[in-house]
């Protein structure tokens, strides 16, 4: 699944992970292949299932709805 950089950056910035959305900017490329990426979005403390299945049981809480996907 491909993803904008800019929006893990936003979803980190509202979850308050503002060091991690600036480590996010210098890290990811512009478009993050969660597949290709999943060792950095780990890195991020970003669970690949929460940005992909959207069931709200995950820190992120359905972030995929949030990031229109």
């Amino acid at each position: 699944m491909q993803i904008d950089r800019q929006q893990i950056h936003s979803m980190l910035q509202g979850l308050g992970e503002k060091d991690k959305a600036s480590q996010a900017d210098a890290e990811l490329p512009d478009q993050v292949d969660t597949d290709q990426h999943a060792g950095l979005l780990d890195k991020l403390g970003i669970n690949i299932a929460d940005l992909v299945g959207g069931d709200g049981g995950g820190p992120l809480g359905g972030i995929t709805g949030k990031l229109g996907l």
